[in-house]
């Protein structure tokens, strides 16, 4: 079992990880906070903006590891507030084709440098 570390100059990394690891033909993408990669820093605070950013930078990774949306499979969502579900759900939607990948959307108390947002995925080559 070979295990390959995926990583993008047009994404940010917040700790020692890498942003995607491929073994088997499934690529595992890290959680990515909307980061601009530009400037290091916290897009401005808006679920809507956030949202945009981390499927920016979870894209950027996609490419980076040589696939397409087509190959994702499943979404994981954190928000630290439900009450930007249907924001999120609309940017979402506009990120992906039908059939849509499977997803899961938790709430969560926190998330790092006080993001609305963080997003990981898994594809499939």
């Amino acid at each position: 079992m070979e295990k390959r570390s995926i990583e993008s100059k047009n994404a940010v990394a917040i700790g020692p990880y890498s942003h995607a690891v491929e073994i088997d033909g499934f690529v595992y993408f890290s959680g990515q906070t909307p980061i601009d990669p530009e400037t290091g820093k916290l897009v401005e605070e808006d679920i809507t903006i956030q949202t945009r950013q981390c499927f920016s930078n979870l894209f950027n990774v996609l490419e980076s590891a040589g696939l397409k949306k087509e190959h994702i499979i499943k979404v994981n969502v954190y928000l630290r507030h439900m009450k930007h579900f249907s924001e999120m759900n609309e940017v979402y939607k506009n990120q992906f084709n039908e059939p849509y990948p499977a997803r899961t959307t938790i709430g969560v108390a926190e998330l790092p440098l006080d993001a609305l947002v963080e997003i990981e995925m898994i594809a499939k080559k």
